[in-house]
C-alpha cells in the first residue's frame, strides 16, 4: 500500500504532534477499497507488529527531531525512535529518522534489505524526482509508504505520483484548512511600491537578482511606503514577529539597516549566518528582535508559530515558494488572531504571475480571478481579507489580461518549444514544460492539432478536423469528471477506436460527444461505423494527452447509482447535459430528441431529471424561469418547480406521490449557465431524490431529500445561494 497525504502546509512539522497530519481523513486507495489511516491506526498497526521497523525521512535536522517528537507523542513511547543527522549515529536503526543526505551516503554500507522497513515516511515528497531520494525508494520496498508534501505541483513538472499508484490519498487546500481551523486567517494587504519591474530582465522563470537588488537598495520612496505602511496596518510594532522576504543578502542587509534607522528591531538571516539559525529564530520568539529579513530561508520544513507578520518585500515568482513562505505565518499559537500579510508590488512583467497566487489564496471556484479581484475577493477563507490597493488591482488586472493567451502568443510558445525542451513537441510535453497553461485556455482558441499546424506554417486543409477536435475536447471531454468514462474514452483511443459491445452507452456518449447529431444523419449504419471512423481521423494521440491531464485533476470519489446497473453514470461527477441523456437511455443512435427544459420526462421508464441552475443570471433566465433553487443541507434540497405545477392534480401531484406511483426523480445540478470560460456548465450529478414536503402552488416549492449526501464541494456554493 503506498499513500500519498497532499496539503498546502506542512503539517507534520508542527511541534504539536503528528496526528495534526493522521487525525483527518488519510485515504489510501487500494485495489479493493480504501484503508483509513489515523493516529489511532498508526498506534494500532504499532502494537499488532511491535516489532515492525520505522523510517522516516527528511532533509532537514529539525524537522527530524520535531517529526521524533511527534510520533513519540502518538505512541506513548518516549523511547521510539533514534536520530541520524548532525554527528549522531544510531545503536541500532529499527526505528530511524534518518536525513536523505546521511541515508542516501551510507545506503550501501548498511546492508539492508529491501522489506527491512515496514512503514516508511517521507516528508516533503516534492524532492522526490532528485537522485538521492530515488535510491532510496528504488532500494526499500515497504508495506506502506507515506509521502508528505506541502507543495505538490512540481515547479518543474516533475511526477509525484507514479510513485503512489497515482492516486492522491487525501488533500486539505489552504482555504479549507482555514476554515477547518486547522490555520489561522490571514489578512493580505496588497500594497503598490511605486517600482517598475517591466526592465528588469526575465530569466528562467524569474527576475534577474542582482538588477532587482540595485532596484531595492538604491530607493528610498520605497523604503518608506514599507515603513509608513507598517505603521498604518500593524496595530503594535514593538510586539510584532515578523519575518521579511527579501531578494538577496544586500537587499537583506540594506533592509535591516531601514529597519534599525526607524526604531524597529531587526536582524539579518542569510545562508552566509545559517549556523545562527537556531539563535535568530528564538530571537524572533521572544521579541528581541521585531523583523527578521531573510533570503531563502525558512520556506519550508521549519515553525515558528509566533511569527504573526510577513513581509513580501520581494515578487515571489514560484508558487510553490510563495505558498511556503505564507506558511510560516499561518501556524497557530496562543493570542495569535490571525497573520498579517504585507506584499509589495511593482508594476510587473506579462511574464509574472499573478493569477495562480490569488486564486491559491480563494480555493477552487468556477468563477475567474478576474470576478475575484473586481468584486474584493468574496470567496476568500472564513475570517480572512484580501484588499488590494486601487492601483494595485489595476496593475494586477493589467498583468493578467496582459498574460492571457491569445491564438497568437500560443502559436509562438508552440514553435519555441523545440528550442525549450529535448522532449517531443506533445501536448502532454507542451503541458509539462508550461504548467501554468490550463488546456481549457488552449481548447478555447483552438485544437492542438491546429496550434503545431500554425507553428508550422502549414496550410489549414484539415481545418474542419480541427473544429471537430475543438467542439468535442473543449465543450465535452473538458467539462466532463467522470473518471470511469475518461478511463473509457483513453481505452477507446488505445484500441484504435475498435467496439466490441454495441450497446455500450459509454460508446454512445463518445459518438455524441465528436458527431453531435445521430447517427442516421450522419449515414453511418452502426456505432462502431461511427467510432471507427473517428480511428481514422488520428486524433488518438492529442487525445488520449487531454484525458491524462483531466484524470490526473478528477480525484473526488465516484460512487455508482443504486439500482441503476444499464446507466454508467456516476455520482457527483459532472457532465453535459447530452451526456447525462444518453447515458439514462433516452437519447439512441437513432433518434436525438431535442429539449432544453429543466425537467426532462423518460416515459418508457418512468423516470424525470431534473435539472437545476443555483445561480441565475437575468441575461440566459426569463422572469419565468428565475426559480428558486437551494441546498438546506448536505441531504436536503430545495427546488422549485416549473410555473404550471400544482399540488392538486398533474405534474405536481406526481411529484408529490412519485413513491407510489413508482416513478423515479434524478436531480442535476450546476453552479451557473457559463464557466469561468464562457462555455455552458455542466451538471452535477446529485442522484435520487425522494419527495418530503411542499408549500406553494404554481410554482409549487418542495423539499426533496437525496438519497446520497451531495458533495462537500459543491455544499458551500449550494448554501450562500440559499441566503442570496
Amino acid at each position: 500500500m503506498r499513500i500519498f497525504w497532499k496539503d498546502i502546509l506542512e503539517q507534520l512539522s508542527v511541534e504539536r504532534d503528528v496526528h495534526q497530519r493522521f487525525r483527518n481523513l488519510v485515504v489510501a486507495a487500494t485495489g479493493t477499497g480504501k484503508t483509513l489511516i489515523s493516529a489511532f491506526d498508526f498506534q494500532r498497526f504499532m502494537k499488532t507488529k511491535p516489532n515492525a521497523h520505522f523510517l522516516f525521512v527528511a532533509h532537514r535536522d529539525e524537522i527530524l527531531r520535531q517529526a521524533r517528537e511527534a510520533y513519540r507523542g502518538v505512541l506513548r513511547n518516549n523511547a521510539f525512535g533514534e536520530l541520524w543527522v548532525g554527528g549522531q549515529l544510531p545503536e541500532h536503526y529499527r526505528q530511524l529518522f534518518v536525513s536523505i543526505q546521511t541515508l542516501n551516503n551510507q545506503l550501501d554500507q548498511l546492508k539492508l534489505t529491501e522489506g527491512y522497513y515496514d512503514y516508511i515516511v517521507i516528508d516533503e515528497v516534492h524532492h522526490i524526482a532528485a537522485s538521492s531520494y530515488r535510491t532510496v525508494l528504488e532500494h526499500f520496498s515497504p508495506e506502506i509508504l507515506l509521502g508528505l508534501t506541502a507543495t505538490p505541483e512540481r515547479h518543474d513538472g516533475g511526477d509525484i505520483l507514479s510513485d503512489f499508484g497515482g492516486v492522491i490519498a487525501a488533500e486539505l487546500r489552504l482555504p479549507e484548512a482555514i476554515n477547518r481551523r486547522h490555520l489561522c486567517p490571514f489578512q493580505y494587504f496588497g500594497i503598490d511600491d511605486d517600482t517598475d519591474l517591466r526592465t528588469i530582465p526575465w530569466h528562467r522563470g524569474r527576475y534577474d537578482v542582482a538588477q532587482l537588488t540595485n532596484l531595492y537598495t538604491h530607493n528610498q520612496s520605497r523604503v518608506n511606503k514599507i515603513l509608513r505602511s507598517l505603521r498604518e496596518i500593524v496595530t503594535d510594532i514593538t510586539s510584532m514577529k515578523a519575518l521579511a522576504f527579501c531578494v538577496s543578502r544586500e537587499h537583506a542587509n540594506f533592509m535591516v539597516q531601514q529597519f534599525l534607522l526607524h526604531g524597529i528591531k531587526a536582524d539579518v538571516l542569510t545562508s552566509d549566518n545559517s549556523h545562527e539559525r537556531q539563535q535568530k529564530q528564538q530571537a524572533l520568539r521572544s521579541g528581541q528582535i521585531n523583523v527578521l529579513c531573510v533570503v531563502d530561508i525558512f520556506n519550508e520544513g521549519v515553525d515558528i508559530p509566533e511569527v504573526d507578520t510577513l513581509l513580501f518585500l520581494r515578487p515571489t515568482e514560484s508558487l510553490t515558494i510563495f505558498l511556503q513562505q505564507l506558511g510560516r505565518g499561518l501556524r497557530l499559537a496562543d493570542d495569535k488572531d490571525c497573520c498579517t500579510v504585507l506584499d509589495f508590488v511593482g508594476n510587473s512583467r506579462p511574464e509574472y504571475d499573478f493569477a495562480n497566487k490569488f486564486r491559491a489564496l480563494v480555493g477552487k471556484s468556477e468563477r475567474s480571478i478576474t470576478e475575484e479581484l473586481k468584486q474584493s475577493f468574496p470567496h476568500a477563507p472564513l475570517g480572512c481579507r484580501i484588499e488590494l490597493t486601487r492601483k494595485t488591482q489595476e496593475m494586477v488586472l493589467s498583468n493578467i489580461r496582459q498574460a492571457t493567451l491569445t491564438i497568437k502568443r500560443l502559436v509562438s510558445l508552440v514553435r519555441q518549444f523545440p528550442q525549450h525542451s529535448t522532449r517531443p513537441l506533445t501536448l502532454k510535453n507542451f503541458l509539462t514544460h508550461h504548467p501554468h497553461i490550463d488546456p481549457n485556455e488552449i481548447y478555447k482558441r483552438g485544437s492542438w492539432a491546429e496550434l503545431v499546424s500554425k507553428a508550422k506554417t502549414e496550410d489549414a486543409t484539415n481545418d474542419w478536423l480541427f473544429k471537430l477536435a475543438k467542439k468535442a475536447i473543449y465543450n465535452r471531454i473538458l467539462i466532463c469528471d467522470d473518471h470511469q468514462y475518461l478511463l473509457f474514452l483513453k481505452k477507446l483511443c488505445e484500441s484504435g477506436f475498435s467496439l466490441d459491445d454495441s450497446g455500450n452507452r459509454q460508446a454512445l456518449m463518445c459518438h455524441y460527444d465528436f458527431w453531435q447529431k445521430a447517427g442516421p444523419e450522419l449515414e453511418f449504419d452502426s456505432l462502431a461505423q461511427s467510432l471507427a471512423e473517428l480511428g481514422n481521423l488520428g486524433l488518438e494521440s492529442e487525445l488520449v494527452d487531454v484525458l491524462d491531464w483531466k484524470l490526473a485533476k478528477t480525484r473526488h470519489e465516484q460512487p455508482t447509482m443504486p439500482e441503476l446497473q444499464e446507466v454508467p453514470l456516476r455520482l457527483h461527477a459532472r457532465y453535459s447535459r447530452e451526456q447525462i441523456l444518453v447515458g439514462f437511455g433516452a437519447v439512441t443512435f437513432e433518434n436525438q430528441p431535442s429539449s432544453r427544459e429543466g425537467v426532462y420526462v423518460i416515459q418508457d421508464k418512468n423516470m424525470e431529471l431534473l435539472f437545476v441552475t443555483l445561480d441565475k443570471n437575468e441575461k440566459q433566465f426569463s422572469p419565468t424561469t428565475m426559480y428558486h433553487d437551494y441546498a438546506i443541507n448536505e441531504q436536503l434540497f430545495h427546488w422549485q418547480s416549473q410555473n404550471s405545477a400544482r399540488p392538486d392534480r398533474g405534474k405536481g401531484k406526481d411529484y408529490i406521490q412519485h413513491q407510489a406511483i413508482e416513478k423515479r426523480l434524478f436531480l442535476f445540478v450546476r453552479e451557473q449557465a457559463k464557466d469561468e470560460y464562457g462555455r455552458t456548465m455542466g451538471f452535477v450529478n446529485y442522484g435520487e431524490v425522494n419527495y418530503v414536503s411542499n408549500t406553494g402552488s404554481q410554482p409549487m416549492s418542495i423539499t426533496w431529500q437525496l438519497r446520497t449526501p451531495m458533495p462537500n464541494f459543491m455544499w458551500q456554493q449550494a448554501a450562500k445561494l440559499a441566503a442570496a
